[in-house]
């Protein structure tokens, strides 16, 4: 089991994952790829120019409660989103 200042420093330090210089054919690929190697706790920061609702169904039905996504900004052209890792029993 993690301690609370262990989860903070990750999570404090997200691992960064710039969507806009990967080409598009290869996102979605990238992307459930850098989810797969993340291990419980960890953070991805996902950096995107649009809000990617279809990649977000697909995340959710894919991992579904083992990620957990949530806005850092909404704003067009710019989307930050963090994937954090849950522990599931």
């Amino acid at each position: 089991m993690h301690n609370q200042s262990v989860i903070l420093s990750v999570i404090s330090h997200p691992y960064v994952f710039d969507a806009r210089g990967v080409a598009r054919r290869f996102r979605h690929a990238a992307i459930f790829g850098a989810l797969d190697a993340l291990e419980p706790g960890e953070v991805m920061r996902f950096v995107n120019d649009h809000d990617p609702l279809p990649l977000l169904a697909q995340i959710g039905h894919h991992f579904g409660a083992r990620i957990g996504i949530g806005y850092v900004a909404r704003e067009p052209g710019n989307i930050v989103i963090d994937f954090a890792v849950k522990a599931v029993d």
